[in-house]
């Protein structure tokens, strides 16, 4: 799976220009936490959050009155407040590699882009979207958690002794374990019982950490 695929097309951009108070109202209005800032030549020129603007509002602790704070804001503007560093993804990057930047940058969204044009955007919930499909979480089914041998050919024994007893795999994914020699796989599976599912693996793991119906 590619970013193409999840990330949110044409996203709502801002400009340089933009006072800060305008971004603030068009981010509380459209219910989103960045914004790209998009210069006149048509460029990626920043990226700015909710919390760049939280912070250029004044403090609730300032003498200045309220005239007085509103007349700052309106001449501040987004351009002054901005991310220029922006770390950007292609529509060809993997949401693996995607999610990889934005957990090592500690940072919640990137932008995409095709060349220099700005294409759209993926963020953390993006991310979460997929995380929730390739766990099959608005399914039924049987969720087990196992570990297992790092050896090879394990993963097909495990299948084939889901297959054998009518089972279907619907979400599968594996971890790292407690050290090389081991996998921690988790499986959801529809059309069988919680007991014939665990009959059928224990040959195949160490150990079944969990199995419940969801």
């Amino acid at each position: 799976m590619i970013v193409g695929q999840r990330m949110t097309k044409n996203p709502i951009i801002v400009k340089p220009e933009t006072p800060v108070s305008d971004a603030q109202f068009m981010m509380r209005k459209e219910k989103v936490h960045r914004f790209p800032v998009i210069g006149k030549d048509g460029r990626l020129k920043g990226m700015v959050t909710e919390k760049d603007l939280l912070y250029a509002t004044p403090s609730p602790a300032t003498t200045l009155d309220v005239y007085e704070m509103n007349y700052l804001l309106s001449k501040l503007t987004v351009d002054e407040v901005m991310s220029t560093d922006v770390i950007s993804v292609t529509e060809n990057t993997t949401v693996e590699e995607a999610a990889r930047v934005l957990v090592d940058n500690n940072i919640g969204g990137l932008p995409v882009l095709r060349g220099e044009q700005l294409v759209g955007i993926i963020t953390e919930s993006d991310l979460f979207k997929v995380f929730l499909e390739m766990f099959a979480s608005r399914q039924k089914g049987q969720r087990i958690t196992l570990i297992v041998p790092e050896e090879k050919g394990e993963l097909a024994k495990l299948c084939g002794a889901v297959s054998s007893i009518g089972g279907n795999i619907v979400a599968l994914g594996t971890f790292l374990g407690e050290n090389s020699s081991q996998t921690l796989l988790t499986m959801k599976v529809q059309g069988c019982t919680e007991k014939a599912l665990r009959e059928a693996v224990t040959p195949f793991v160490q150990t079944i950490v969990d199995c419940r119906e969801v």
